[in-house]
């Protein structure tokens, strides 16, 4: 094997779990740290400079950094839960000061540019919040009356305050961003039409799926759409249900629809979906949360009929279904051939799936659509066939989560940006990387090194009755300050990395005595297959690579796997020589604004 490339600001960055899984690469460890040093309001302003709106995200992300936790990886068996980072973002929300005057102002001199946003949800603000401070005039239309797109509709209130997206929204628009509220845009053509440089496309998949079942006209009264259910329940435009609910779906958006159900009136509510219940898309903590509230679940049953008595919905017909693999692996699902089986119901939510809808854009403009009634945009871009036109979130490439749009709208914002320019859209901004040395004396570090040996610590939650008394009051209380201190000394600090210089190196060895993990080696080269055998302990995990050495005195080279790496620093305080040190790595996206213009690529900077 050749030499680790250190200077490629991907190696350290993917060693960094949680922010290379973080669509946004929120630096993770680094807020954590500061909330364990009770920094909460530089915490809160590291969070919004990646993900935007660290107070809902903090409610209500996906996760996708938690299963990539390397905690998950090294604790015993009876542990192997990740650090609680989501929930870790909502504390620096909660306990934070007011922020306000440390958020950056819009130049005084605009640059004249003017750029509108169709949609005011999470992707249309990050481009707003993005593009206005580099001085362009951003324009957000949405036909509700406040911002938040679907964070504000779809989203229950005992998930989601409505505080917390004033307060969000609000950062944003007082950056000097324009909301016309109340005002839905109706044709792309007459919005090109009003001179805008460039137009944002963020407006969701604003459409429920429904399902064309027999009876299912005569039973319309009280079989309803899932999100625009949830969207009515939101505005307060619905404050009841039927005793007997059944919820049709297995997503998070069906997990949204029981859970509201049980406070509008449903005794009996239940959830069914043809897959398995591991196979259900919604989040394992969201389909936890509503068992706990007394939601059934019911898996391997598939729609067949809306049952009607005298004209009225009473229930619905399913048919049993079995899974099997064939001989190619692939998983199916058929019938079972059992009797189907009747569930009564009063009333029926359909959360089967969202899609887009377009109507509003003409089809003779230069926009282009797939087969599928998608625009055909470009995934490193955002950019769609008509030139001046970008979209992001679930407007881009189909429903996914609030993490991704803001991803999505970082990116179109640098493409809007270099757009506006006249530059190549294709040609994005390397990343700001660089490693600093956290050596303060011979065992004295930067850091907290001293990680907890404890299991994730659980969030409290209020009580089932009062909860379900009313849809407006939260369930998750939060952790308090010293649960969030608990919580964040869990983290194993992997943006300190272990650094390794060669040259010092005397191969003493006692590096390999010390390390807990056994994930250092001084071993012969080898091809990466079988060297991986080779090693003190065989490193299994082909995703994650192998920081390895040049050639040392002996002709031996110095292997350590990085996936199993507690970053505890103890090879660094034993090396007599110096050759390991732990160096803090920072990443941060390029983002619109100078840095996307074009310039010399910089390398990884070193720092002590």
């Amino acid at each position: 094997m050749r030499p680790t490339d250190i200077v490629s600001p991907d190696y350290f960055h993917k060693v960094v779990d949680c922010q290379w899984a973080c669509p946004a690469h929120t630096p993770v460890p680094e807020y954590i740290r500061l909330i364990a040093a009770g920094r909460y309001s530089d915490a809160y302003l590291v969070n919004w400079e990646s993900n935007v709106f660290p107070g809902v995200l903090g409610r209500t992300c996906d996760r996708p950094c938690e299963p990539a936790c390397r905690r998950s990886r090294v604790e015993d068996e009876a542990g192997k839960q990740p650090v609680a980072i989501c929930r870790l973002k909502r504390v620096a929300a909660d306990y934070k000061d007011d922020i306000r005057a440390r958020l950056p102002q819009p130049p005084t001199l605009r640059n004249g540019r003017r750029v509108a946003c169709v949609g005011a949800g999470p992707a249309s603000l990050t481009v707003a919040r993005d593009l206005a401070v580099q001085g362009y005039l951003v324009t957000v239309f949405d036909g509700e009356a406040k911002a938040g797109g679907f964070i504000r509709s779809q989203i229950p209130k005992f998930r989601l305050p409505e505080e917390v997206i004033d307060e969000e929204t609000g950062y944003i628009l007082d950056l000097g961003v324009e909301l016309r509220a109340g005002q839905r845009i109706d044709s792309l053509q007459a919005l090109l039409a009003q001179g805008y440089e460039a137009v944002f496309v963020g407006c969701g998949a604003p459409r429920g799926r429904d399902l064309p079942l027999p009876g299912r006209e005569q039973a319309a009264p009280n079989i309803h759409i899932g999100i625009d259910w949830l969207s009515s329940v939101s505005f307060g435009h619905v404050s009841a249900i039927g005793k007997r609910v059944i919820v049709l779906g297995g997503g998070n958006t069906a997990m949204d629809c029981c859970r509201s159900a049980k406070r509008l009136g449903g005794e009996q509510v239940t959830v069914i979906v043809r897959s398995g219940f591991d196979e259900m898309k919604a989040s394992p903590w969201e389909k936890e949360d509503a068992q706990h509230e007394g939601v059934t679940i019911l898996n391997y049953l598939a729609p067949k009929a809306f049952v009607l008595d005298n004209g009225k919905l009473c229930g619905m017909q399913f048919e049993a279904m079995a899974a099997s693999t064939d001989a190619a692996g692939r998983r199916t699902l058929a019938p079972t051939g059992e009797p189907e089986r009747f569930v009564p119901c009063d009333d029926v939510l359909i959360a089967v799936g969202q899609e887009n809808a377009f109507p509003w854009i003409e089809r003779d403009i230069g926009l282009a659509f797939d087969e599928r009634g998608m625009p055909v945009v470009d995934p490193i871009t955002f950019q769609s066939s008509a030139a001046r036109v970008f979209f992001g979130g679930d407007a881009a490439f189909g429903p996914k989560n609030i993490i991704t749009a803001v991803a999505h709208g970082h990116a179109a914002a640098v493409s809007i940006d270099k757009f506006c320019n006249g530059e190549d859209l294709r040609q994005r901004p390397p990343p700001t990387v660089h490693l600093l040395s956290q050596k303060m004396g011979i065992h004295e570090w930067s850091y907290d090194n001293a990680v907890t040996p404890d299991h994730r610590f659980k969030v409290p939650l209020r009580d089932v009755s009062a909860a379900l008394k009313n849809i407006r009051v939260e369930v998750e209380l939060g952790y308090d300050q010293q649960l969030a201190l608990k919580e964040a000394r869990r983290c194993l600090n992997c943006d300190v990395q272990t650094v390794f210089s060669d040259s010092l190196c005397i191969e003493c060895d006692a590096c390999v005595d010390i390390c807990p993990m056994d994930c250092i080696s001084f071993v012969e080269n080898g091809e990466e297959g079988e060297l991986r055998e080779r090693l003190k302990a065989p490193a299994l995990n082909l995703a994650q690579s192998l920081f390895v050495s040049g050639n040392l005195k002996t002709g031996r080279i110095m292997v350590k796997d990085e996936d199993v790496c507690l970053h505890c620093s103890l090879c660094a305080e034993r090396c007599p020589t110096g050759a390991w040190d732990m160096q803090k790595f920072f990443f941060s996206p390029g983002r619109a604004g100078p840095a996307c213009r074009p310039q010399p690529s910089a390398p990884l900077r070193q720092v002590g």
